[in-house]
């Protein structure tokens, strides 16, 4: 039976295609989807994508995590860099958790290269557009199968 990877995705990545695609990509979420499954499947994994602009419903869903011991990976978007919730539940997964981001925070705006996130995340893979998550799809293989 293939793992599943809980793939979460925070603040308007819903929007993603539309929202500055100069800095975005003009990939949907669609597409986001799209990319997380086939890329899970060619490595035995089931991606379990999820977005929402709530941050209690992904506390909620780290927990979910955290209880299944699941792996994640999470694009917290805004939530990176201010929410002590959000890295509080992410520091409760015990299994395997990446943070992504499609553009690279260390090169945008001052408030964006903060992150509270990934001191409790395993690994970080920035400014790759969309294949953030293939790499971080990979990452997780190889994390879950060491």
């Amino acid at each position: 039976m293939a793992a599943i990877v809980l793939i979460l995705n925070g603040p308007n990545l819903n929007r993603l295609g539309t929202r500055e695609p100069d800095i975005y990509g003009t990939s949907t979420f669609a597409d986001l989807v799209a990319l997380c499954a086939a890329e899970a499947m060619a490595l035995d994994m089931v991606a379990d994508v999820r977005q929402s602009n709530d941050e209690a419903e992904l506390i909620g869903w780290l927990h979910e995590a955290a209880d299944s011991k699941t792996p994640v990976i999470i694009n917290p978007a805004a939530f990176t860099h201010y929410s002590y919730a959000l890295r509080d539940a992410c520091a409760l997964v015990e299994a395997p958790l990446i943070e992504v981001h499609l553009s690279n925070p260390a090169a945008r705006e001052e408030f964006r290269q903060t992150s509270v996130i990934s001191g409790v995340a395993d690994g970080v893979i920035a400014g790759f557009g969309i294949d953030s998550y293939r790499l971080a799809l990979q990452a997780v293989s190889r994390l879950t199968t060491a």
